[in-house]
């Protein structure tokens, strides 16, 4: 069991006056870790302790800052099985992709340790006896909030790209995640000056508490509601809000493809990591053309799909993080099926521990079900019926998110047509997962604002100051 302690201006064991609470494993409720609760007061002196090593760590060489996260890169990567077992134990993600998440984050580490230094800014032309430039500099103090569906990758991207800029971080991880948190704090903390990371540990009120401080950036990957709350937060205090909200990403499966094929793709995105992904498939509108193909295949391979712990290696499906999480789901099923859909496979609440659930197939919905419309987060896969491509993209592109969509199709036309009309931060055709290494998208309305991945992410932990450098009175130095 993982005894979680807080970081705060380079003390371990400081704080936590707000009490504790218990972490279980969704699998089968039994405890994973204490975890200490930060009070305000706790959470304002974290912030007044990140202020004071601010100066410093903005001023230390690029060069040097680079050298500290691929450090710390080695660092994390040292204690890799540590944290995907962690992982796997909070949040029940079969351990293979556990693995394969803190392999992204050591990755993401060290690819920022290499952009870092090699960011500069641009001269400008003006007066012949003068010299103007502009020049990037850290924004000072950054609140990193992070989820639990990929505790470590999300937040390695985050860290960073924050820390490689020069900012100081004070991170806050999920509460449903803040053992494989707290393992990772240790391993950068390591690398890096005292005090330019902190760690605090506790629920939504730490984090509402921690947005609410006079930090210069907070940036959040999580919930729309959560991120709607920081967004107002930083208008009083003037930080920069940096979200990536959630999203309902739509599946276009056109009349001219292979349907056993796109029912594998489908599957692949409603049920990778449970449905909880960010980017997981929400909702599917498929050409009436191959529906007849498209949905059997698609509930044979629902059927099939095995669920257990994440520990098992045979497991395809973890449970869901929690049982109130598994609560949402089914809600939003049950409600779908009382509207006139049809649970197909899966919809029914297992008998035994933990918080899991089958991986499922509902036919006949509508868009104005909340199955459709909100975000599920969850093994599930809605499918609806269109008549043509032009009515599965109008379809698809009303909604209140903006995260991402795939299409999938043979025609070179329908491809060019998606990317350019479906409003999404990210369009992917005939995958729904892949890209280039360094690939960023903004999501778009209610799924948040700026980047949250690649090169670009280093623009968003800094600003940018214009200087003009004249000879004084005219003349020459």
């Amino acid at each position: 069991m993982y005894r979680v302690e807080q970081l705060v201006g380079g003390v371990w064991g400081a704080g936590g006056e707000g009490g504790e609470f218990v972490v279980r494993d969704p699998a089968d409720g039994t405890p994973v870790s204490t975890v200490p609760i930060a009070t305000v007061a706790e959470v304002a002196k974290a912030v007044g302790a990140a202020r004071g090593a601010a100066p410093g760590w903005a001023a230390t060489d690029p060069t040097e800052r680079a050298a500290a996260l691929r450090r710390a890169a080695d660092a994390v990567e040292a204690v890799a099985e540590d944290l995907a077992l962690a992982t796997t134990a909070e949040m029940g993600k079969p351990l293979p992709d556990a693995r394969g998440g803190v392999a992204a984050g050591v990755g993401t580490l060290r690819q920022y340790a290499e952009l870092g230094p090699v960011r500069g800014g641009r001269t400008l032309h003006g007066g012949r006896d003068a010299v103007d430039f502009m020049t990037p500099e850290p924004r000072g103090v950054a609140a990193v909030l992070t989820p639990w569906n990929d505790p470590v990758a999300v937040a390695c991207g985050l860290l960073g790209a924050a820390l490689v800029t020069g900012n100081v971080v004070v991170f806050k991880p999920s509460e449903r995640a803040p053992a494989t948190g707290w393992l990772l704090a240790r391993a950068l903390d390591g690398e890096l000056p005292a005090g330019v990371l902190s760690l605090l540990t506790g629920g939504a009120e730490v984090g509402a508490a921690l947005a609410g401080q006079e930090v210069d950036v907070v940036a959040h990957v999580g919930s729309t509601a959560t991120g709607r709350s920081i967004a107002a937060a930083c208008a009083r205090t003037g930080a920069k809000a940096l979200l990536e909200n959630g999203g309902s990403d739509p599946l276009i499966v056109d009349s001219d493809v292979d349907p056993g094929w796109a029912a594998g793709q489908a599957a692949m995105g409603a049920f990778a990591n449970a449905g909880q992904l960010c980017v997981a498939v929400e909702r599917i509108y498929v050409h009436r053309d191959v529906v007849d193909g498209f949905v059997p295949a698609l509930v044979e391979l629902t059927r099939a799909m095995r669920v257990g712990p994440g520990g098992d290696a045979e497991t395809e499906i973890g449970p869901l993080v929690d049982r109130r999480h598994r609560e949402h789901v089914h809600g939003q099923v049950t409600a779908a099926v009382a509207e006139g859909a049809r649970a197909l496979a899966g919809g029914v609440l297992p008998d035994g521990p933990g918080a899991f659930y089958p991986p499922t197939v509902v036919v006949d919905c509508a868009d104005g079900m909340a199955l459709v419309r909100e975000e599920t987060f969850g093994p599930v896969a809605p499918v609806l019926v269109v008549e043509s491509f032009d009515e599965a993209l109008a379809r698809a592109g009303r909604s209140p998110y903006g995260l991402a969509a795939t299409v999938l199709t043979g025609s070179m036309s329908h491809a060019q047509r998606a990317w350019r009309e479906l409003p999404v931060g990210t369009v992917k055709v005939n995958a729904v997962f892949g890209g280039a290494p360094g690939g960023a998208a903004q999501p778009r309305r209610g799924s948040g604002q700026g980047f949250g991945y690649g090169p670009e992410l280093l623009d968003e932990f800094t600003t940018t100051k214009a200087v003009h450098l004249a000879a004084p009175g005219g003349g020459h130095w």
